[in-house]
């Protein structure tokens, strides 16, 4: 079973840049969509982005559209969530999940889950 691992999160101020990492740690993402998600204190997990294992495909959330980019580099069995302009409200537990075939914005629809990273914008 394929396990993904999330690194990358911090504190930044307003304005500035994170980029996320999610790596299988074994096997192949080969033929999998990548999905990210967050959760801040509560409120419910939200989606933020997804990208398809050619990474020919991307959706966002309209709170970070024009933002956020993803990208994946299937050599490395990694992919990027690159988070610009980051605003407070960015302010989460961001995680990486993956499912096999096409891309979904529907948390329940992905198999495998990083462990999350959290990530911080303040002042």
């Amino acid at each position: 079973q394929v396990q993904l691992v999330e690194s990358g999160g911090g504190l930044v101020q307003p304005g500035g840049s994170l980029r996320l990492s999610c790596s299988a740690s074994d096997g192949s993402l080969d033929y999998y969509s990548i999905g990210w998600f967050r959760q801040a204190p509560g409120k419910e997990r939200e989606f933020v982005a997804t990208i398809s294992w050619s990474g020919g495909i991307t959706t966002y959330a309209d709170s970070v559209k024009g933002r956020f980019t993803c990208s994946r580099d299937n050599a490395k069995n990694t992919n990027y969530l690159q988070m610009n302009s980051l605003k407070p409200e960015d302010t989460a537990v961001y995680y990486c999940a993956g499912k096999w075939g096409g891309t979904s914005v529907t948390s329940g629809s992905y198999n495998f889950w990083g462990q999350g990273t959290q990530v911080t914008v303040s002042s």
